[in-house]
């Protein structure tokens, strides 16, 4: 549940100024090399499972790449497993719908335990990302957002997040929805937050609880058809 301070700045388009972010570096870097030493079979039965599944489905890239938009504004190219038939973006609306014909078997899986984000692990090496922060969207999904949503631009001036106060508690993929966590989030992030969210990530993930929305709304999914996104970034809708 949203403070009521954050829902009154966010009403009156008046932007949270970040809490203190220096713990960032330190805290991405620790649990970067704890998780990979201690969890190294983990990752590694990871790395090699997933791409076989996804070859043995269609044959198809394991891959694909996207340009999101990051801290400031600041356009970074993100791998992810690749979820969708290919040439996706060709045989349907740029965002994915409820129940998306296009998303393969193992695709689905992949969404409900979010391991297809898995490959953003190296944006958050180069601190293109972290891992607690704002979602990065996609180019065109986010101009489109900035438009309809008052101040949206501002949710970016912290890194973004492979999960967030967003990605865990909205169920409506909502953008003025999504601009009230993150702006929550703005105000309220901490170690202690940070390791609160994944380890509910990592719930969800082990429950397969991830990917449970219903879809863009059809207003939002003919106005991403019209920009034509991800004909120009991407290989598959996100």
């Amino acid at each position: 549940m949203l403070r009521r301070e954050t829902l009154a700045i966010v009403a009156e388009n008046k932007i949270p100024t970040p809490c203190s972010c220096k713990y960032k570096p330190w805290f991405d870097l620790t649990l970067l090399v704890t998780s990979h030493l201690l969890l190294l079979p983990v990752w590694l039965v990871l790395w090699t499972i997933i791409p076989i599944l996804i070859r043995l489905e269609d044959r198809g890239p394991v891959f694909y790449r996207q340009n999101r938009v990051g801290k400031n504004g600041h356009v970074i190219s993100v791998l992810k497993f690749r979820t969708m038939v290919e040439d996706a973006e060709s045989k349907g609306p740029a965002w994915t719908t409820d129940k998306d014909p296009r998303v393969t078997r193992v695709g689905r899986l992949l969404r409900r335990t979010a391991l297809d984000e898995l490959p953003e692990i190296l944006n958050i090496w180069r601190r293109e990302m972290s891992f607690v922060g704002p979602r990065a969207l996609d180019v065109e999904e986010q101009r489109y957002l900035e438009g309809i949503v008052p101040g949206f631009e501002h949710r970016l001036q912290v890194l973004p997040g492979l999960t967030g106060l967003a990605q865990v508690y909205d169920s409506t993929d909502d953008g003025h929805e999504k601009f009230r966590y993150d702006a929550e989030y703005l105000q309220c992030m901490s170690p202690w937050l940070d390791m609160k969210l994944l380890v509910l990530s990592v719930r969800n993930t082990l429950l397969a609880g991830w990917d449970h929305r219903h879809g863009k709304p059809a207003k939002d999914v003919e106005q991403s058809e019209s920009l034509n996104s991800e004909s120009q970034f991407s290989d598959e809708p996100d």
